[in-house]
């Protein structure tokens, strides 16, 4: 691979961030206002059902948002097809940088301290895996039981996911979606790698259509849960969740099964390590320290409140 292709890649990966960030802005505007328009608080966001999914897909700002995370994913999978995966899925923070800016910008709302650092340690951290993987990731042949083994691990996790959903969807708060989001996405950027490779390599049979498959299913359920994290908390906790979780579970596949880091340097795990350590504590205090999600917090204590009246 030249050195050119993989900033060619780094590049179409940092246009399909910004296509992101606007993408989940104006699909989070379009779930708060369907909410209003069900008559229910705009602040205390719920958990969304089906028919109330199918009235936020029919309203024009969803729409858009669609198009854009569709560009947006387009992007992505082309420079998935120059770069491995450890090097591009980790530039999708630019987007939390970037929601966050808009999001303030659009709700008129400035950004606290516990914020600015939350968005600061999850920006550092995947700043430091994209440095240590572009220096140290290669570009392994996948065979059929590397293959196989990250297919398993998915069908675990899409049973566990999807009867965890059905059974407690109603319990769960904004930083839950996310992180299951987070993990469909990164299997979702894994599979996706794997099919355009063999595409490419004109070996395109039975394994690779069960793969295709299997991210279909990937993307729909983390679609679902998207959606529910943009009625559950404000898009930049979305997109930080998006932004760490994914590119952390990519690169833990890449590394452990894939093998884009053999015979690399020790001193690279302990980096990663590190960098990991510090986005994932980024997304837990943005978690907790956003304003959205204090008045959300607040509210809901209002009204239990009065409920208890």
């Amino acid at each position: 691979m030249t050195e050119g292709a993989r900033l060619l890649a780094i590049s179409l990966a940092a246009l399909g961030a910004f296509a992101m960030s606007f993408g989940a802005q104006f699909q989070n505007d379009a779930v708060g206002s369907h909410q209003k328009t069900q008559r229910q608080k705009s602040s205390l966001k719920s958990v969304l059902n089906l028919r109330q999914l199918v009235g936020v897909m029919k309203r024009p700002r969803w729409l858009v948002g669609t198009l854009l995370l569709g560009g947006a994913t387009l992007l992505q999978l082309t420079a998935l097809g120059l770069a491995p995966l450890i090097v591009v899925q980790p530039v999708g923070v630019i987007a939390l940088v970037v929601t966050s800016l808009l999001n303030a910008r659009l709700t008129k709302s400035k950004l606290n301290r516990g914020t600015l650092i939350a968005i600061g340690f999850c920006t550092v951290g995947i700043a430091g895996f994209v440095v240590a993987a572009s220096l140290a990731a290669t570009e392994p042949q996948i065979n059929d039981d590397k293959l196989r083994e990250v297919l398993g691990v998915l069908v675990a996790i899409l049973v566990i996911f999807g009867a965890a959903f059905l059974r407690y969807g109603k319990r769960f708060g904004a930083l839950t979606y996310i992180v299951g989001t987070g993990v469909l996405y990164g299997f979702v950027a894994t599979l996706a790698k794997v099919v355009i490779a063999r595409i490419e390599q004109a070996h395109f049979e039975w394994l690779t259509v069960f793969c295709a498959v299997a991210l279909i299913v990937a993307m729909a359920l983390g679609g679902w849960f998207v959606q529910n994290a943009y009625a559950s908390g404000p898009p930049d906790l979305v997109i930080a969740g998006l932004t760490v979780i994914d590119p952390l579970v990519a690169v833990i596949i890449g590394v452990s099964i894939l093998g884009e880091m053999d015979g690399v340097n020790g001193w690279y795990s302990v980096v990663f390590i590190l960098c990991g350590g510090l986005a994932i504590t980024g997304v837990y205090l943005l978690s907790k320290v956003h304003p959205e999600m204090k008045l959300s917090k607040n509210l809901r204590a209002r009204i239990t409140r009065r409920r208890a009246l």
